[in-house]
């Protein structure tokens, strides 16, 4: 009997859904759950959660109050729905700024446990600035489980391996925008497409070096860039690409398999050394930019939605 891309991707692959989107989440069963700004603020705008939110941003101090406690109330039913994790972002605001993105993951975690849900069913995202990096380390030494986010060159996946991250979430779809702009004309389909190449790249370094951190490709922009990384750790996919999945039948080969570590642990790269190779690699630099001004962009949305809801 055929089966469905989805369900042989399930196989290889802990599938990862990338929304807010409750009902979503209820029809294709993932194993996690992702969020982001964006995705807050689609969830947030849903007519059905209208009077909930509303009810939270009057009893908040503030916005940035209304804000984390709006993020935290839709991770909750969210966990609810998933056996697990949930990955909830800091604001984008804190990107460069490793001690308040320590303090906001702690208070965050707190805010779970309120509502019941323990550190080990979370994971608190952050852009893969090299503050976020470090913030990372430092919260992964005190027991809160970190997805770095805003994933697009080799020294950022290099140096959340260094930081024993538990989680990262390289781009796919976003590296391949940012390369066709530049070259309209070129075949970047399947294996030619650079983002699947990225994260195959990062891939096979991790298990290559024996680094324990998963590698979460994200950011897609067909079912094509997903067969291409069948067998990675886990995909984080949205729902549109989800139901094309559920809804395809064929074979899906394995494209990633995880190789015994070859060699040990590579010396773990410098500031100095981070920030020179991000500066080499221009299509990093700029998406990891223009996405912490998008997120920043869906954040202040979310805040001016909630400001109107606290007035009225």
């Amino acid at each position: 009997m055929a089966t469905s891309l989805l369900s042989q991707l399930k196989e290889m692959t802990t599938v990862v859904a990338d929304t807010g989107d409750l009902e979503a989440i209820r029809r294709f069963q993932p194993q996690d759950a992702t969020t982001n700004p964006s995705l807050i603020l689609q969830a947030a705008q849903q007519e059905e959660r209208r009077a909930r939110l509303a009810s939270i941003a009057k009893e908040s101090t503030d916005l940035d109050d209304a804000v984390d406690r709006v993020a935290v109330d839709i991770g909750s039913e969210i966990s609810k729905l998933v056996p697990g994790y949930v990955s909830t972002e800091v604001s984008a605001r804190l990107s460069f700024d490793r001690d308040a993105t320590v303090a906001k993951a702690h208070s965050l975690i707190e805010r779970y446990a309120q509502h019941g849900v323990g550190p080990e069913r979370i994971l608190i995202k952050m852009a893969s600035t090299w503050e976020g990096i470090q913030a990372a380390r430092q919260l992964e030494r005190d027991g809160i489980r970190t997805n770095l986010t805003l994933l697009f060159g080799f020294a950022q996946a290099q140096a959340c391996a260094d930081a024993g991250a538990t989680l990262i979430s390289p781009f796919v779809g976003r590296i391949l925008d940012w390369h066709k702009a530049r070259s309209p004309e070129a075949d970047f389909s399947g294996a030619n497409d650079p983002g699947v190449q990225s994260v195959k790249r990062i891939y096979d370094h991790y298990k290559g070096h024996g680094y324990p951190t998963i590698v979460m490709g994200a950011s897609f922009r067909n079912v094509g860039e997903i067969q291409a990384l069948a067998g990675c750790d886990r995909l984080t996919i949205s729902p549109a690409l989800l139901n094309e999945l559920d809804e395809l039948q064929g074979e899906l080969p394995r494209q990633l398999t995880p190789m015994g570590a070859s060699s040990s642990v590579e010396q773990e790269l410098t500031q100095a050394d981070f920030r020179w190779e991000m500066n080499e690699d221009e299509m990093a630099t700029d998406k990891l930019a223009e996405g912490i001004r998008k997120f920043m962009a869906d954040q202040r949305k979310l805040e001016e939605l909630l400001g109107k809801l606290r007035q009225s």
